[in-house]
């Protein structure tokens, strides 16, 4: 089974764990977040993301999901992805981390391309009539 770790700014990240555990009714054991803040010193937040990746990879891999490309959540994040078995996407939204939670089993390239899939497929302009 895969990790998931999401990386964010502020409260995002807790946020949407948050709504993961309400739409499954529990949090899953292989979702973790690092969240980042202002404040923050940024390599203390890369060594934190280690031990994360570390509690989190029981041997499938971590799919790191971050909200902002560029931004020091994943910048983080991407420093991370250097490790062995690390596969990570920025853009995290809702509907990329619930399609990954309910496919932790799939190998990590599929896994990186389902939230792909996942985050553009569910961007859509909603109209009054739809």
């Amino acid at each position: 089974m895969a990790g998931i770790l999401i990386v964010a700014h502020n409260s995002l990240g807790e946020s949407l764990a948050d709504c993961v555990k309400h739409v499954l009714g529990e949090m899953p054991p292989f979702l973790k977040v690092l969240s980042v803040h202002a404040d923050d010193d940024p390599q203390q937040k890369l060594a934190e993301g280690h031990e994360l990746v570390r509690q989190l990879d029981k041997g499938n891999g971590v799919l790191i999901l971050a909200d902002i490309f560029g931004a020091t959540p994943s910048n983080v994040a991407r420093q991370l992805c250097r490790e062995e078995h690390i596969m990570g996407v920025a853009g995290v939204n809702l509907p990329m981390l619930l399609r990954v939670v309910c496919h932790p089993t799939k190998a990590m390239p599929e896994l990186a391309q389902i939230a792909l899939d996942g985050g553009r497929e569910c961007i859509v302009a909603m109209n009054p009539d739809d």
